[in-house]
């Protein structure tokens, strides 16, 4: 004899099962997407320890006499563990070059006020300039101490050398000059933007005004 009732309970039975399992696939999705994602964070936090680590041995030590042993210590890993997240000195270098900038960016020079006169815009260039190297000093002291010995640190280094190249030119267009008098200027500027220049008259006991006043001097003299 036909049982509705029965026919009924069983096809509810099979949708309660259907929507069991999709639950539970549903739930398992969830947490192999928690545990990909709590693994992704672990590991870009472990990057990020290595990085921090690897700018602290570089301003302490400087490049060329800081180890792998040492930036795995001081992150509390294994040198392997350095060598799987950076598999060579130039990746290393990189990743601690653009970490250490993003928290040190050089002056904005195209967001200063623009002033009146040449002069007066390259003394505001130069100071902002010279403030930033007195603040960082340590870190670029090694940096530029150690470039001829560490391959790796040169082409590191290529983005901030950049920077520099890109403030004379604006710097000299300032000026209008032309000619020989316009190559002169651009030699001297290139050498008073230098870190090595500003940390010289640093060491004469000079402020960072004293220094920018005495630079645009040097400058103004080949007008």
């Amino acid at each position: 004899m036909y049982n509705e009732n029965s026919t009924l309970n069983k096809n509810a039975c099979q949708v309660f099962d259907i929507q069991l399992c999709l639950l539970k696939m549903e739930s398992k999705m969830k947490k192999r997407k928690y545990t990909k994602t709590k693994r992704a964070e672990q590991q870009a936090q472990m990057r990020e320890n290595i990085v921090e680590a690897t700018v602290a041995c570089h301003e302490e030590l400087g490049p060329a006499k800081t180890s792998i042993k040492a930036i795995a210590d001081r992150a509390g890993v294994q040198r392997v563990t350095v060598y799987r997240y950076f598999p060579d000195d130039h990746s290393l270098f990189q990743a601690c070059t653009s970490h250490w900038l993003s928290l040190n960016p050089p002056p904005d020079v195209a967001g200063l006020k623009k002033k009146e006169s040449a002069d007066e815009q390259t003394f505001a260039v130069l100071l902002a300039l010279y403030k930033y190297y007195r603040h960082t000093e340590s870190m670029w002291t090694g940096a530029y101490r150690d470039i001829e010995e560490v391959a790796a640190l040169k082409n590191a280094m290529k983005g901030f050398e950049s920077y520099i190249e890109d403030v004379r030119n604006s710097l000299l267009g300032q000026w209008k000059f032309k000619g020989i008098r316009k190559k002169r200027l651009s030699i001297t500027l290139r050498h008073c933007l230098r870190f090595n220049t500003w940390q010289s008259l640093k060491n004469e006991k000079l402020n960072d005004k004293q220094i920018t006043e005495l630079v645009l001097n040097w400058i103004k003299s080949e007008m």
